[in-house]
């Protein structure tokens, strides 16, 4: 089942899906590049929790910065605005688990196959599938790059 695609910048590796849960959540490995960030963004429709595996991750939420180094995770629940950036000077994994399932899908359909980690694609991303699949998966986007909650 293993998927690898490559959206924004960071390259998801889908562990597990709607079709091998039961659609009770998707395990997503992902591989941030340092000092990317999510844009200022919330789920309507399900949870995340993030745990990191390797680097570290600062997270914004509810006017707090929480940093995140190997071994620890945080729980973020539904409708509560945030961001996710990659705050490591080397590579920054982390596995994030989505319920129920949801965002895997989006992932698929947005994401660019890849499965060499060092070799980016040579196209962007489809910014307006994005925004448009997003509202199904209840991701609201509610800031670029930057803002904070």
């Amino acid at each position: 089942m293993s998927q690898k695609f490559w959206l924004f910048g960071t390259q998801l590796h889908i562990l597990a899906d709607e079709h091998h849960t039961d659609s009770a959540y998707d395990l997503i490995e992902g591989q941030f590049p340092a000092n990317i960030e999510t844009p200022l963004h919330m789920h309507t429709k399900y949870t995340e929790q993030i745990y990191v595996l390797e680097g570290e991750f600062t997270i914004y939420l509810n006017k707090e910065e929480i940093t995140l180094t190997p071994g620890e995770h945080l729980f973020i629940l539904p409708n509560t605005p945030h961001v996710v950036g990659a705050s490591g000077k080397k590579v920054n994994r982390a596995l994030t688990i989505a319920t129920p399932s949801g965002f895997a899908k989006l992932i698929k359909a947005v994401g660019i196959p890849g499965s060499d980690p060092t070799q980016k694609p040579s196209k962007p991303n489809d910014m307006g599938l994005f925004i448009e699949l997003s509202k199904e998966t209840g991701d609201v986007i509610l800031g670029s790059p930057g803002a904070r909650p």
